[in-house]
């Protein structure tokens, strides 16, 4: 990860916060960032799904659908 100055408003607050953090205080800390954006994500996730109104077969059909693009054919006709 690299560092990009100079420092934007929220990372310079974080830094602030966290000066006289000890090691086991700043674990505490990423699981509570990583929750909280565990969180937010997952009320995206709901939003999109009431929004696109999803529901249980529209999975199955997703995870039944081939969605992904075949390298291995993609290649071989590139190299014709």
């Amino acid at each position: 990860m690299s560092i990009q100055f100079p420092l934007n408003e929220v990372q310079l607050s974080l830094l602030r916060l966290t000066e006289d953090l000890k090691a086991e205080e700043l674990d505490e800390l990423k699981d509570l960032i990583i929750a909280y954006k565990a969180e937010r994500l997952a009320r995206i996730a709901d939003q999109e799904w009431v929004a696109r109104e999803w529901t249980e077969a529209t999975m199955s059909q997703f995870l039944a659908t081939h969605m992904r693009t075949s390298y291995l054919v993609d290649q071989e006709e590139n190299k014709r």
